[in-house]
């Protein structure tokens, strides 16, 4: 239940990325895709990035009706989830993370990895931070649930700033300098100073991932799919208003 949420909710915000679809021709892609942090794929321009447990598979989807495999880049083992900020893309594994570059699109080049003890382990990213959460459960092995927050201005040698310790966090999302988390509730962290990563608010919601876009929230749960206005709070920085819930 909770693969076809996350492949779900990231086929959500990539069709929000496509042209007019009052259009009936299939066109091609106009815009980066957004999925969550734990999805396993993200469009970048004519190309489609997807992760098994090994590889980095890139498809050209210029021709949305003939899409091509283009190639496959060797990672490692255990992979578990694939983001994509610009030319990009944070691969997050059971072991660490891998940032690699798209400055050209059908050859990805690893920059840059970070290793870790046993932990599942998605990731997100912004211009100058990359933002992880550790947690552990029969599959992983270890009893680590962290909240690490890396320096990747030089992408290439990525700092440890801050390690916080939580409940159980798994997904993750940005909205501006608020970082959202699913724990044992979605928690609200200011990150405008990563060293110093500050719980502001919490929604009192069963979460394991989500979608931020724009002032809209998208929260993925157990049982269901929840979407927020998102918006500034002269107490907390950052408020959350329901608008719908789609129960599953």
């Amino acid at each position: 239940m909770k693969k076809l949420l996350c492949i779900f909710a990231s086929i959500m915000a990539l069709i929000s990325c496509q042209s007019d679809s009052s259009n009936s021709e299939v066109t091609a892609p106009v815009a980066d895709g957004q999925g969550g942090s734990l999805a396993r794929f993200t469009l970048k321009g004519d190309y489609l990035y997807t992760v098994d447990d090994f590889d980095l598979n890139v498809f050209n989807v210029a021709d949305t009706k003939d899409p091509v495999a283009v190639n496959k880049v060797p990672i490692g083992f255990a992979i578990e989830t694939l983001f994509g900020y610009k030319d990009y893309l944070y691969i997050g594994s059971e072991t660490g993370m891998f940032i690699y570059s798209l400055a050209n699109p059908e050859f990805p080049e690893k920059l840059s990895s970070v290793q870790h003890f046993t932990a599942c382990d998605p990731v997100i990213a912004n211009d100058t931070h990359a933002f992880v959460t550790l947690h552990s459960n029969a599959v992983c092995g270890n009893d680590i649930n962290v909240l690490e927050i890396y320096d990747v201005r030089n992408v290439t040698e990525p700092i440890l700033l801050n390690s916080r310790n939580l409940t159980f966090p798994k997904g993750l999302g940005l909205y501006g300098n608020y970082l959202f988390v699913c724990d044992d509730e979605i928690k609200v962290f200011d990150v405008s100073i990563p060293e110093e990563s500050k719980l502001v608010t919490s929604i009192k919601r069963s979460a394991f991932d989500v979608i931020i876009r724009n002032d809209l929230l998208i929260a993925i749960g157990e049982s269901g799919l929840y979407q927020y206005s998102l918006s500034s709070d002269t107490d907390t920085g950052v408020a959350a208003t329901e608008l719908s819930t789609i129960q599953i």
